[in-house]
Parts: C-alpha cells; sequence; structure tokens
C-alpha cells in the first residue's frame, strides 16, 4: 500500500487532471504556487493542511476529499487498523479517515488528535457544511468573527464560507470528531 505522500499525491494529479485543469490553471484558482503543486504530485513534498485546503478549494472539493481512496471494492465497515491517518507537518495535528471510503454517504467523519499548543488556520473556502464534536480536552475555534471555547462533549456546527482556525492553547492533547457535509 502506497504511503500517505503518494496517495495525496495521486489523489491531487488525479482529481487536477480530471477537471482538465493545468498546473498553472490549478496555482491560479488555490494560491499555491505551480512548483510546489508539481513536488506535491510526484510526492516530493508533504504539503501542510492549509497547502491541502487552498488546492482543495482551487479543485473545488472538500479538504477531506483529498483522503479518500477509493478500494476495489467498498465494504461498509472501516476497520481502525486499515483508516488513514496523515499528520500535519506544519502544526502537528493527526487527522484519521474514519468514514468508510468508496462507499456512498452524504457526509464524512474525520478524528483529529490536536496536540498542546497547536494551531492552524484555513481560508476555507468550499461551502462545506461541519460539525466539530470535541471527544477529550479543549479546544478554541475561531469561524469569522465568531469565537467558540469547547470542551469535551461540546458540539459546534458552521459552514466552511469563511476562515476557520483551529487552536489548542491546553497543556494537553485534544481528540475530536469534524462531520463534513460537502
Amino acid at each position: 500500500m502506497p504511503d500517505i505522500t503518494e496517495r495525496l499525491a495521486t489523489r491531487v494529479r488525479d482529481l487536477r487532471t480530471s477537471r482538465g485543469l493545468t498546473l498553472e490553471s490549478l496555482a491560479e484558482r488555490s494560491g499555491v504556487s505551480r512548483s510546489m503543486i508539481s513536488l506535491i504530485e510526484r510526492a516530493e513534498s508533504t504539503p501542510t493542511a492549509v497547502l491541502l485546503e487552498r488546492l482543495a478549494t482551487g479543485l473545488d472539493v472538500p479538504l477531506a476529499s483529498l483522503f479518500d481512496v477509493a478500494p476495489a471494492r467498498p465494504q461498509p465497515v472501516s476497520r481502525r487498523a486499515d483508516q488513514l491517518q496523515w499528520r500535519d507537518p506544519a502544526s502537528g495535528y493527526v487527522r484519521r479517515n474514519v468514514s468508510p471510503s468508496g462507499v456512498s454517504s452524504p457526509f464524512q467523519i474525520v478524528e483529529v488528535e490536536f496536540p498542546p499548543g497547536a494551531r492552524v488556520a484555513f481560508d476555507s473556502g468550499t461551502h462545506a457544511h461541519q460539525q466539530v464534536w470535541i471527544l477529550d480536552g479543549s479546544i478554541e475555534i475561531r469561524v469569522g468573527a465568531a469565537s467558540y471555547s469547547l470542551t469535551a462533549g461540546d458540539c459546534v456546527a458552521f459552514v466552511l464560507d469563511r476562515p476557520v482556525a483551529f487552536s489548542n492553547p491546553s497543556r494537553t492533547p485534544a481528540r475530536y470528531a469534524v462531520i463534513i457535509a460537502p
């Protein structure tokens, strides 16, 4: 099985070419340089969450779809041992695709482990609906001008149509589930 960098490279390249986009046109649409997109598509660079979000916006897909890998035969069960994990090289957060790959569904579930002191911000232009449910610890989420301090058990819903920032100002890791509906 290819590693996550190779999977992301293939997925970005496949989405770009299926939309008839050149490296230049995707660079213009996403704000990511042509050379960086080329490095990502050749699996020569591990992109950050912010770069992936910009590429997803340029490709007009939710960020989570960049991690989709269609299995040879879709299965309705997603076993933890088989779930794709990725670590953001900038913030250190780990995202795990929980939803079964290749199964038609109106939403996707992602689990995030967010280290103490970590912060990540997205420009967000996908207009996907998102709910964030805090499983352990606490985080702060800023959606446009609104700010939410959340602890275990809290859930917030919003549309990804404005900048969004996640931060963990505490000294302990946080874990949360993200439910995404395009």
